[in-house]
């Protein structure tokens, strides 16, 4: 899972530049906005029904029940799918000239999510079949894949119509094997739609916090479309893209609290889960603030080297504010480590859909007058807002130690490695490198002088390794 998403942040990385250099800032800024539609399009579509899958389906030993679970939800997303990717073609030509770009990218992308949809179903089945190294294995396939193609259309000359066509095909690629997979794997039947009404009782509710957090990660894009134009989402998506980076620090932690601590919870262990979520949030800090700040000061240097001197110098300062905000994003799905176990879900997804009313009457206000930087800040200020109440609510719950001195000696130990950032900082790719591997060098001494992590916390995280072993073993 970890790999997904360093192929994931590297994508972005590879195709960010291909694309903002030869095709140009519009051409990025329609397929921003393109692949926008079909993360906000598909979430509806499958109506979580993933996760009524997996929760049903893991301990399910009857096949004729696994069969009508996975071909009942199949054939529901598939004309669910049908109905919107249809209601694409009939308005292509409407959509076309508010996204600015030709109605035939929007009918191809009107294929893209029938088959993403349909996809997201399929890998869902693997989970709920325990079958994680195929999962993880078709989700690597489709990454590199939609890479390779994407970079391999540029290069011929195929344009955005091939980067979106390359986006089609290997979608295709993979719903069909993994078609075939389940096909051998339980046959195909007919469904009754028997447990459709159980498990739209189980997913629709988890809709709402997606959709919310939906809305403050992406809808700014299309304010700045309306009152500015693309070439501002040009500008504005590669420097949101780069601060967004910081995503991936986020999974493996989280990934590691969510297998371990259900089971200390329900034993009562509570001092072990104050303790696990005390020095996983820790270890989180010590990467991702120097991070933020690493780049915060180099974002002009990196849009520069992965995009365009046009769109760093337009967009640069848009990076700090993203970077901060996915910091206490981070922070605070820790936070909702607590509310998951105490069963308080429903606080999140309320939470989320304030912080979007918040994030869209803010831009509503502001971006018409200041343009992508406020985007930017009204972006920060929604994740500060969520941030905030998570902390509070979650700590009715249950209360663990912040290392508050930590805290002060990360940021402190960031300032100066930021001072030896600017004073060295160079544009181009090996000396960003090189300057890249001496501050986090600097940093790394400058925490062991400020003793900001002891010996009895590096062993702490050997057993927490270990007790993850175990969970998942």
């Amino acid at each position: 899972m970890g790999l997904i998403h360093v192929i994931a942040a590297l994508e972005g990385m590879i195709v960010l530049p291909v694309i903002t250099k030869f095709l140009g800032v519009a051409s990025y800024g329609i397929w921003t906005q393109l692949r926008g539609i079909v993360t906000l399009i598909v979430p509806f579509i499958v109506l979580a029904l993933p996760a009524a899958l997996i929760r049903f389906l893991s301990a399910e030993k009857n096949k004729r029940e696994i069969q009508e679970g996975v071909y009942s939800v199949l054939v529901l997303v598939f004309i669910i799918a049908f109905i919107i990717a249809s209601l694409f073609v009939i308005f292509s030509g409407f959509l076309a000239r508010f996204f600015e770009c030709s109605p035939v990218l929007i009918k191809i992308f009107s294929l893209v999510i029938i088959l993403e949809s349909l996809n997201v179903i399929i890998l869902d089945v693997l989970i709920a079949f325990q079958e994680m190294a195929k999962y993880c294995f078709f989700s690597i396939f489709e990454m590199i894949g939609q890479i390779l193609l994407i970079v391999g259309a540029v290069f011929i000359g195929s344009g955005l119509y091939g980067v979106v066509l390359s986006f089609l095909l290997i979608r295709l690629i993979t719903f069909l094997i993994l078609f075939i997979y389940v096909l051998k794997k339980i046959c195909i039947i007919f469904p009754t739609f028997s447990p459709i009404k159980k498990y739209l009782y189980f997913s629709l509710p988890l809709l709402g916090s997606g959709l919310s957090y939906w809305f403050v990660a992406s809808s700014d894009r299309y304010l700045i479309n309306l009152f500015w134009g693309v070439i501002a989402v040009g500008f504005y998506a590669p420097a949101y893209a780069m601060g967004s980076l910081l995503n991936f620090f986020i999974y493996p932690v989280t990934l590691m609290l969510t297998a371990v601590l259900p089971k200390l919870f329900d034993e009562k262990k509570m001092d072990e889960v104050k303790n696990h979520l005390k020095y996983s949030l820790k270890y989180f800090l010590i990467v991702v603030i120097p991070s933020v700040f690493g780049l915060s000061v180099l974002s002009r240097q990196l849009l520069i080297i992965f995009s365009t001197k046009e769109i760093a110098e337009n967009a640069y300062f848009i990076t700090p504010f993203i970077a901060l905000s996915i910091l206490f994003y981070g922070v605070s799905c820790f936070f909702c480590q607590i509310l998951v176990l105490a069963k308080k879900t429903k606080i999140n997804a309320m939470i989320w859909a304030a912080s979007a009313l918040l994030n869209f009457g803010l831009n509503l206000i502001f971006i018409p007058i200041f343009g992508i930087l406020a985007a930017a800040i009204t972006t920060f200020l929604s994740y500060l807002f969520s941030f905030g109440l998570i902390w509070y609510f979650s700590f009715k719950e249950l209360k663990f130690e912040i290392d508050w001195q930590f805290i002060i000696k990360s940021i402190l130990a960031s300032v100066l490695m930021s001072l030896f950032i600017i004073q060295f900082s160079s544009v181009g790719l090996l000396n960003a490198l090189i300057v890249i591997v001496s501050a986090a060098f600097i940093y790394g001494i400058l925490i062991f002088l400020f003793k900001g992590i002891s010996k009895k916390e590096i062993y702490f995280f050997k057993d927490l390794i270990l007790n993850l072993k175990k969970t998942v073993i």
